[in-house]
């Protein structure tokens, strides 16, 4: 499909009807334009926290924990990782 837009004040383009409703784009629905020398390319930004946090949330479940027992062992790897990566021998 091709379609034409125009460039209002500001800067401001309005996506053809159409191409919104085919693609499910929603008011706020943030995008990264790319320029190709002079080609622009539009791609939606997916937002990853709410997709990461399913895929916790899915871990955690196959893995049988509690979300407290998750968070118990997300400390302990936290305070591992700071002793391995940041321990120094000088007394604090």
């Amino acid at each position: 499909m091709a379609a034409t837009v125009q460039v209002r004040q500001r800067g401001t383009l309005t996506l053809p009807a159409e191409l919104r409703e085919k693609y499910g784009i929603a008011p706020g629905d943030t995008f990264r334009l790319v320029d190709l020398d002079g080609i622009f390319v539009l791609t939606p930004m997916v937002p990853m926290v709410p997709e990461l946090a399913r895929e916790i949330e899915r871990a955690r479940l196959e893995a049988g924990l509690s979300i407290e027992e998750l968070l118990a062992n997300l400390r302990e790897q936290r305070e591992r990782y700071c002793r391995e990566n940041y321990a120094t021998d000088q007394p604090a």
